[in-house]
Parts: C-alpha cells; structure tokens; sequence
C-alpha cells in the first residue's frame, strides 16, 4: 500500500495525518515532532509511536491540525497517528496494543463543553444569593 489517510478529534480540534512508507520522519503541521510546540505536547503525539517504536520507524507521518487549543490538537493528532498505524499495517494486534494502552488512542474523544446557563457566569457557576 502506498499511503494511508487517517483523522483524528478531540474537543474543536481536527488532526488529519497521512502514513507512507519511510524512515520515521513525523510532522506536525510542517515543523518536525522534535521541534514543535510544548514539551508536554509533544510528549502526548509521542506516545503511540512509543508504544510500537519498530513499525513507527519504518513510515513517515504528515499530521495537519487545525482548530482547538494546544492540546486539544496534540489529543488529535495522536490519534489521528495511531489510526493511521493500524490503518497502514492492517493488524489487528497493533489497535489491541493501542486500546488497553489507552481507548482514546483509537477512538475520538466526544466530550464537548457545556453550554452556559442563563442563571450563572457558565455552565455550572449560578449567581451568588446573600439573603441580606
């Protein structure tokens, strides 16, 4: 197979990586892993290609991310990353590896922020009563 096209979400964010054979060269948005953003960040995208760090040095991965907050993207993108991993390889142990690892590796995150309340400053901040 030549390359694989895979997404990934989490929160506003949206990852979209492509995996083709290569020599384990990752980007993120055109800068490479090792130079992009945060440490914390960067550590979160690192983790599926720790997991299998054999299969992870044999492809080259491209992630475009676009929308969200740091780490909202680097959630997406990882598992935009790991997808297209098991996407490329077709192995079914490799997404059991990923899934008892962690379940958002291979399933998106559907958690949103709730909407605000017309009582309060939030969603869940009411007004303060003082009964004086």
């Amino acid at each position: 197979m030549e390359h694989v096209n895979t997404s990934g979400k989490r929160k506003t964010a949206i990852a979209r990586a492509t995996v083709k054979k290569g020599t384990g060269k990752v980007t993120i948005n055109k800068v490479p892993l090792d130079l992009y953003g945060p440490e914390l960040a960067r550590l979160k995208i690192q983790e599926p290609l720790g997991l299998v760090p054999e299969k992870a040095t044999d492809v080259d991965i491209i992630v475009l991310v676009s929308g969200g907050g740091v780490m909202g993207q680097a959630a997406a993108a990882r598992t935009a990353i790991a997808r297209g991993l098991v996407d490329f390889y077709k192995d079914k142990e490799l997404e059991t590896v990923f899934r008892s690892y962690d379940r958002t590796l291979i399933i998106n995150d559907d958690r949103r922020k709730l909407p605000k309340n017309p009582l309060g400053h939030g969603a869940r901040a009411k007004k303060q009563k003082s009964y004086r």
